[in-house]
């Protein structure tokens, strides 16, 4: 692409670098090196979320250079800069996870005023972290310009004493400890060699999980999401995207083009098919709002209902990301999805292509068993459930991939908060059979709709995953595992049926049925309803409280402002 011939008049980057009234501007760019042919050219912002908090995000500043000579090399001027992330692994268990989803919503506005204020004309994006992920894609819609996503890719797995282990052993350890399975000496040995390299937890939680949905979704350059972070390959793939962004601005190939109603399904269906984490039933809605395309909880639910669950991942299965990119990758089982019928093969990616031009050469790989066969499931239906009921108006979702039982009733025991509920099965004060309650985590609640790892975990390490049941208006991490519904609503702080809960209340189970109910009456609830008093914010200042004033239902996906279907004008048309 040759700058001094490059139409630069329905450009956004124009407003700051054309025309004589533009000198000052162009002034500050001279300032930091860039020539007269650099200026004049499209400016594609390079945006990662790289920084210290956790393993993640350690390697991205080094991919973004591969990213900006992919650029370069395509005759297009790179612009770096960087956001934040909170990494759910170090925040996980404390008030800390208040500020994980909000996160979110920070990263996707932070790249917007950063990609408005300055006037970039694309956008690659570079994250590691469960909600950087779909934070970035959410700018990427909102803004609509030309956009490529890049994962950083997943850690590697440990070795412990012969077998491999992920972060979720290290959860789980914490269980066995206070059960007496484990010394002290057995968790400081575990906790040392459990993450070995840079990278995002390496099973199919929410990081994993939501890669998997950029290249479904069309965002991501095929097998891209795969490749591990300490992998040599990773530069090959941000430098091909830094080339491939300059084709999608001289085509005009937006971010709206590729992200559509059917590549939301052909995302919710790759999600359902790999087991994913329950969190793309939050993160896909909340995608679709910024282009705003209508697709909740229910729509993905429906998606998880008619898809087979084929991909052999941790936390629920055998493998972790490294042995499904080495076994083919997102091709792969996409491929044989597409073969089956399970997804739009119509939908076009940010290789300019179709998903079906794509995968038009990938192969069957015989020689692996982390995938089946799409006709050959681990089971018939998807990983994922959504779930309605009198206890769940506005629905719940629940991780049913490698669950012996799809059934479970018992008594419910309430706790106001996250914390009440961890000392009490640290203490084990809590019987089998048991429906443990944690509510007023939900968005508003919380507020910022934690997940429950830690105490999910536990319970698992204590041997009880299968023998109690646990349901929240908050969230779980990808690396739950056991009876756990999440994203139940309308959540407690709004006075759902949640909130009415009392000690001893019959809660009943059913995924197959698609079920949440409490043995109540309608007269009962209403009672209750009446009585109900709202609970003090937990925040009275600061973003949280921000937060809390603007955030929407878990079934929309969590958003904060009105999206795509109310705007006036696109970034992009600036």
């Amino acid at each position: 692409m040759d700058a001094k011939t490059f139409d630069k008049s329905k450009l956004p980057s124009r407003h700051a670098t054309e025309g004589p009234e533009r000198a000052p501007h162009r002034a500050f760019y001279y300032a930091m090196g860039l020539s007269r042919e650099q200026i004049h050219q499209p400016f594609v912002g390079v945006a990662t979320c790289w920084n210290e908090a956790a393993p993640c995000n350690i390697a991205l500043m080094r991919q973004a250079q591969a990213v900006k000579k992919g650029v370069v090399a395509a005759n297009g001027t790179p612009r770096e800069f960087c956001t934040i992330t909170v990494t759910d692994g170090i925040a996980m268990g404390h008030e800390g996870m208040k500020s994980s989803l909000p996160s979110r919503e920070v990263i996707a506005d932070s790249v917007e005023l950063t990609m408005r204020g300055h006037a970039y004309d694309a956008l690659i994006g570079v994250a590691g972290c469960d909600k950087s992920l779909p934070g970035m894609m959410m700018a990427m819609c909102r803004l609509n310009v030309p956009s490529i996503f890049i994962y950083g890719g997943s850690i590697l797995p440990g070795s412990f004493r012969g077998r491999p282990v992920t972060i979720q052993d290290v959860f789980e350890a914490v269980g066995w400890h206070s059960a007496g399975k484990f010394s002290a000496d057995d968790l400081d040995e575990l906790e040392r060699i459990a993450c070995p390299s840079a990278g995002a937890c390496g099973a199919q939680f929410t990081a994993n999980t939501m890669a998997s949905v950029s290249e479904a979704i069309g965002l991501a350059l095929p097998y891209s999401a795969g490749a591990p972070a300490p992998y040599e390959i990773r530069d090959a793939f941000c430098m091909a995207a830094g080339e491939k962004i300059m084709e999608l601005v001289k085509r005009r190939i937006r971010a709206r083009d590729i992200v559509t109603k059917k590549a939301l399904e052909n995302a919710a269906t790759v999600v359902a098919a790999t087991g994913g984490s329950t969190n793309a039933a939050l993160h896909l809605p909340a995608i679709a709002h910024e282009c705003g395309i209508k697709f909740d909880l229910f729509n993905v639910a429906e998606i998880f209902k008619r898809t087979p669950y084929i991909a052999d991942l941790k936390p629920s299965g055998k493998y972790v990301a490294k042995d499904m990119f080495e076994a083919g990758g997102m091709p792969l089982l996409m491929k044989t999805l597409l073969d089956h019928g399970f997804l739009h093969g119509d939908c076009l990616t940010v290789t300019g292509r179709t998903i079906k031009e794509n995968l038009k050469s990938v192969k069957w790989n015989p020689d692996q068993d982390v995938v089946r066969p799409a006709d050959k499931p681990l089971s018939p239906t998807g990983g994922i459930v959504g779930l309605r009921g009198n206890l769940a108006p506005d629905g719940a979702i629940v991780k049913v991939a490698g669950m012996k039982g799809l059934k479970f009733t018992g008594p419910a025991r309430c706790f106001d908060n996250e914390e009440a509920c961890f000392e009490a099965v640290q203490k084990k004060k809590y019987k089998e059979g048991d429906v443990l309650v944690i509510r007023y985590e939900g968005p508003k609640g919380g507020p910022g709709m934690r997940e429950m790892l830690s105490t999910t975990a536990a319970l698992y390490g204590q041997g009880m995953g299968d023998k109690v049941a646990l349901i929240t208006d908050g969230r779980f991490s990808g690396a739950t595992r056991g009876f756990c519904v999440g994203h139940v609503g309308p959540e407690a702080a709004v006075g759902g049926p949640i909130a009415l809960l009392k000690d001893g209340d019959i809660i009943e189970l059913d995924a197959e049925k698609g079920r949440l109910d409490v043995k109540l009456d309608d007269k009962e609830l209403e009672h209750r309803r009446a009585n109900w008093k709202k609970q003090p914010e937990p925040f009275s200042s600061g973003y949280l409280w921000k937060y809390a004033q603007s955030v929407g239902p878990a079934k929309d996906g969590a958003v904060t402002h009105p999206g795509g279907k109310s705007e006036r004008q696109c970034y992009a048309d600036i």
